[in-house]
C-alpha cells in the first residue's frame, strides 16, 4: 500500500485525470512549472466520484437485485465475491488513490490563496468518500491514511469513521461559509462541474451527506435522532434543482457516462425479475416501467430470475430479456444510443432531492409523525416522477407517461393514499425504485439496515441453499471486502487482526446494522 501511495504522491492527480481530458483545458504556459491548482484538480475528482459509484454499483446492483447476470451461477448474484480480484474495489481505490491526496493538494493551495470555497469543496468530497467507503467496506483505514513512511496501515472501526464524516462535514460547511480575498463564484466555477461555483448548493450537499450519516444509524437504540435527521434534510436539497448531477460529455469512452454504450460496461447485465415485478403493478402499472426498462420483442416485460440467467438467451427469441440500452434482442454490439440513465450523455445523480425526501419520510415514520412522513413520501415519489419525465431524453411517450402517472398515484396497491395507511414498506419500496440506475450503494445500506426483509422489500427473496455462494456458510452478504490489490497484497497483517482474511469476511454485519 505504501508503494502505491508514494506513486500517487509523485503522480499527483495521475489516475484521477486520465479519463477527463475534456475538462482540462488549463492552457498553462509550458515555460513555467505547473502547480496543483484547485480548478485543474477538481473536475477529475468529481468525475471519479461517479466512476467509483458506478463501477462498484454494477455488483452492488446484483446484491439489491436491480439487475442480474445474463449467465447463471454468477458469484455476485449469489451474494459472493470475486476472489483475488479488484472487482468491487473501485470505491476504495477512488477514495484512497484517485481522489486521495488530491484533496490535500487543493486544501494546501487554496488555503494559501484564501480560497475557502475550494477548501470547503475539497473537504466535502473527502467526507463523501469516507461515508461511501465505510458504508461499503465497514472497517477501513482512517487515522493512518496517507501517512508517509508506512508499509502497513491499521484499520479503524466504522463508528470512528462516521464521527470523522461529521467532524469534516462541519469543517466543510464552515469553510464554505467563510469570506476571503480568494473566494469567488467565478473562480470556483472554473473547477466546479456540478454547481458552477454556487457555495450555497455545496453546503446543501454537505448537509445531505450528514443526513445519510445520521439516518444510517436508525438501528441504534441510543444515538439515533429522527428530529436531527429531519433537520438535516430540511437544510439540504430544496428541489431537483439542487441534485448533485455529475455531467458527462459523451463524446468518447473517456468522457462518456459509465452506463452508456460507449463505455460498454453493462452488456452482460439484465433487468431482474424482481424489479420488473415491482414496477409492473396492477391495476395501474408504474409509468416509469417503459422508460427505465425494456420489453421483450413480444411486448412483455421480463427479467432474469436469480441465479438462473436468461434461459432464452438465443438470438431471435421473442421472449429474450432485453438489455439496458433498449435492445429487446441484445447483441454483442452496443447501440449508438441508449435509454434512461444508460445513455452516453446522461448525468450521474450522486445524491438527489427525492432520496432525501424518502430519508425524511423514514425518520418521521420511525418518530411516529405520520403526517410529516406522508408529505415527504409524496414529495419523493413526485420528484422522481418529475425527473424521469423532464430530465431523461427519449421518454417513450410523454402523453402516455402523464396518463399512467395519474392512474399510478391513485393505485392503492402501489402508493399509500393516506397518512393513516402509510407503511415503512411503502416508503422504502418507493425509495428503492427511485434509486435504480444510480443509487445502488444507498439502496444496499437500506437493505442491510432492514436485513433484506421481505416485509419491507415486498417479495424480495435472497439466495438460499445451493444458490447462496458457498463461502458464505449460510449467511448473507453485508460488506464488500477491501480492495485486493492494495490490502490483500500489501496489508494482509492488518487485515488478519480482525478476520479480514477469512473467506466469509464479507458476511460480517456492519456497525450501523447493530443496536
Amino acid at each position: 500500500m505504501k508503494k502505491i501511495q508514494i506513486l500517487m504522491l509523485v503522480m499527483l492527480v495521475g489516475m484521477g485525470l486520465t479519463s477527463c481530458e475534456k475538462y482540462l483545458d488549463v492552457n498553462f504556459d509550458p515555460s513555467f512549472p505547473q502547480v496543483s491548482q484547485g480548478f485543474a484538480i477538481l473536475p477529475p475528482m468529481i468525475q471519479q466520484m461517479s466512476r467509483a459509484e458506478a463501477l462498484d454499483g454494477r455488483y452492488v446492483g446484483q446484491y439489491c437485485q436491480y439487475w442480474l447476470s445474463s449467465a447463471s451461477g454468477n458469484v455476485w448474484d449469489r451474494q459472493g465475491y470475486a476472489a483475488g480480484s479488484d472487482v468491487g474495489g473501485e470505491m476504495w481505490r477512488s477514495h484512497y488513490y484517485s481522489i486521495g491526496k488530491n484533496v490535500d493538494l487543493i486544501i494546501e493551495d487554496a488555503t494559501a490563496k484564501e480560497q475557502w470555497d475550494y477548501v470547503g469543496v475539497a473537504k466535502a468530497i473527502r467526507a463523501w468518500g469516507w461515508q461511501s467507503t465505510t458504508d461499503i467496506n465497514g472497517e477501513i483505514i482512517l487515522k493512518q491514511a496517507w501517512e508517509p513512511n508506512r508499509y502497513t496501515f491499521d484499520f479503524d472501526t466504522q463508528d470512528e469513521v462516521y464521527k470523522e464524516v461529521v467532524r469534516l462535514s462541519n469543517e466543510a460547511i464552515a469553510d464554505l461559509s467563510r469570506a476571503g480575498t480568494g473566494v469567488s463564484v467565478a473562480s470556483l466555477a472554473r473547477g466546479d462541474q456540478v454547481y458552477n461555483g454556487d457555495r450555497s448548493k455545496w453546503i446543501k450537499f454537505v448537509n445531505a451527506i450528514l443526513a445519510r450519516n445520521a439516518n444510517h444509524q436508525s438501528n441504534k437504540k441510543s444515538g439515533y435522532n429522527p428530529d436531527a435527521v429531519i433537520k438535516l434534510v430540511d437544510a439540504s436539497f430544496s428541489s431537483n434543482a439542487d441534485n448533485f448531477n455529475i455531467p458527462h460529455a459523451g463524446t468518447s469512452s473517456a468522457d462518456g457516462n459509465f452506463w452508456g454504450p460507449l463505455r460498454n460496461q453493462i452488456a452482460s447485465f439484465r433487468q431482474s425479475e424482481y424489479l420488473v415485478r415491482v414496477l409492473n403493478t396492477a391495476p395501474a402499472r408504474d409509468p416509469r416501467l417503459a422508460t427505465m426498462l425494456t420489453a421483450s420483442t413480444d411486448g412483455v416485460f421480463r427479467g432474469v430470475v436469480l441465479n438462473n440467467g436468461d434461459p432464452n438467451n438465443i438470438t431471435g427469441r421473442a421472449n429474450r430479456v432485453a438489455n439496458f440500452w433498449g435492445q429487446d434482442q441484445p447483441t454483442a454490439t452496443p447501440p449508438t444510443t441508449g435509454k434512461f440513465i444508460f445513455q452516453d450523455r446522461a448525468p450521474h445523480p450522486l445524491i438527489t432531492y427525492w432520496e432525501l425526501q424518502f430519508i425524511k419520510a423514514e425518520a418521521a415514520f420511525i418518530k411516529g409523525d405520520r403526517a410529516t412522513a406522508f408529505e415527504a413520501y409524496n414529495k419523493g415519489i413526485n420528484a422522481h416522477l418529475d425527473w424521469v419525465a423532464t430530465s431523461i431524453p427519449n421518454l417513450p411517450t410523454r402523453t402516455l407517461y402523464d396518463t399512467e402517472r395519474t392512474a399510478y398515484l391513485r393505485n392503492a396497491a402501489a402508493v399509500a393514499q393516506t397518512a393513516g395507511t402509510l407503511t415503512l414498506s411503502n416508503i422504502m419500496m418507493q425509495k428503492y425504485i427511485s434509486m435504480f440506475g444510480h443509487g445502488h450503494l444507498e439502496s444496499w445500506v437500506d437493505m442491510r439496515r432492514y436485513n433484506y426483509s421481505p416485509d419491507i422489500y415486498t417479495g424480495f427473496a435472497v439466495p438460499t441453499g445451493l444458490t447462496l455462494f458457498p463461502d458464505n456458510n449460510g449467511k448473507l452478504v453485508y460488506r464488500i471486502r477491501p480492495r485486493f490489490n492494495s490490502e490483500y497484497v500489501w496489508n494482509r497483517a492488518s487485515l488478519n487482526k480482525f478476520g479480514g482474511l477469512n473467506p466469509d469476511y464479507h458476511t460480517v454485519e456492519m456497525w450501523f446494522m447493530k443496536p
